[in-house]
């Protein structure tokens, strides 16, 4: 197992594999990326690809520990993705299990936008979200209750580690007056083993391209509740409006444009429950991309993080069963604090 590596053993484990001709001039060269993982573009005599590890301690300020048995659940998402929706994420080149790392190619920015950028920079479009909640909302249905999906995705104590805890779990500790409802929520969201979960739907893990979204970093696949992706996804939108207050009124239409196609996808599971799951979930994300171990990094501003400590509470304590009432209630709660 490599420990730290750099590109340059990265490389000699890829030659040692076979996957690269021993013969070849290779280089190497470190790519940005979230908390949890090591990326690197790999320069190929054939072109470049990108190579993918995930770290056993994450890099965030808090003690925050996983699995990293977790990056070959992230190659089988990827493998059911694409059986569901051809190239909804990005092929598997190359995997070695024992070197806890995966090849994929490398997308070109050309080609490519990640989403988060394009929200930053205020190009908020319906259809991109619309997309994404199509995406989502096809792979939840054509994967409910699919017995060699249960079987393959036994990943609970990686989804706990990875996100319960350090989401709900964690920022619920902070939060004494609604940990209880903290607890309630993951041990719900534990329980609901129904389809197979990303885990990590984040405008920073999507690019759009010309025949429609791609997903990254499905470290936290499992069978689980849908809700989580749906909440988790939609959060986003409603924290956005912290970072770009021009983009306010297209952010709140991408949250609903994102709700509405996911829940015209599912309603063939008739399954109203995912839909008020979701509801009751996303306040409990919402703080915790506050006060939980991995915050936002664009929200820096205490009277803004003050602002997502005061509207979540009341969310979770009076739950609503619609994630669209949330959604008006904070971007009409944002234009009376203006």
């Amino acid at each position: 197992m490599l420990n730290k590596p750099s590109g340059q053993e990265i490389i000699a484990v890829m030659k040692e594999r076979g996957w690269i001709p021993s013969s070849d001039n290779v280089t190497a060269a470190p790519l940005t990326g979230g908390v949890s993982s090591d990326i690197w573009r790999i320069d190929l005599q054939s072109g470049p690809v990108c190579v993918k590890r995930a770290l056993s301690k994450l890099k965030v300020k808090d003690d925050w520990f996983a699995p990293i048995s977790r990056n070959a659940f992230e190659v089988k998402w990827i493998q059911a993705a694409n059986a569901v929706i051809p190239n909804a994420a990005p092929d598997v080149l190359f995997h070695d299990a024992d070197a806890g790392l995966f090849v994929m190619p490398f997308l070109n920015p050309i080609d490519f936008s990640l989403w988060k950028s394009t929200l930053r920079d205020g190009d908020a479009r319906t259809e991109d979200a619309a997309s994404v909640g199509r995406y989502l909302g096809k792979i939840h249905t054509e994967t409910t209750n699919d017995p060699s999906i249960a079987k393959t995705f036994q990943t609970d104590e990686i989804f706990h580690a990875i996100r319960l805890e350090p989401y709900l779990l964690a920022t619920g500790v902070r939060h004494p007056n609604i940990n209880h409802r903290m607890i309630e929520l993951s041990e719900i969201t534990a329980a609901h083993r129904t389809a197979l979960v990303h885990g990590d739907v984040s405008p920073k893990n999507i690019l759009i391209g010309s025949d429609g979204p791609v997903f990254l970093d499905a470290e936290c696949a499992w069978y689980g509740d849908p809700a989580f992706d749906l909440a988790f996804c939609l959060n986003h939108l409603l924290l956005k409006g912290l970072w770009n207050r021009d983009a306010r009124d297209d952010y709140r239409a991408c949250f609903k444009a994102l709700c509405e196609s996911y829940a015209q996808e599912i309603s063939k599971l008739n399954d109203p429950t995912i839909i008020v799951r979701t509801a009751h979930l996303l306040p409990g994300l919402f703080l915790a991309r506050i006060d939980g171990k991995s915050p936002v990094e664009y929200i820096t501003d205490k009277v803004q993080q003050n602002l997502v400590r005061s509207f979540a509470p009341s969310f979770l304590t009076s739950p609503v069963n619609h994630p669209i009432d949330i959604c008006d209630a904070w971007y009409d709660n944002l234009k009376t604090n203006d």
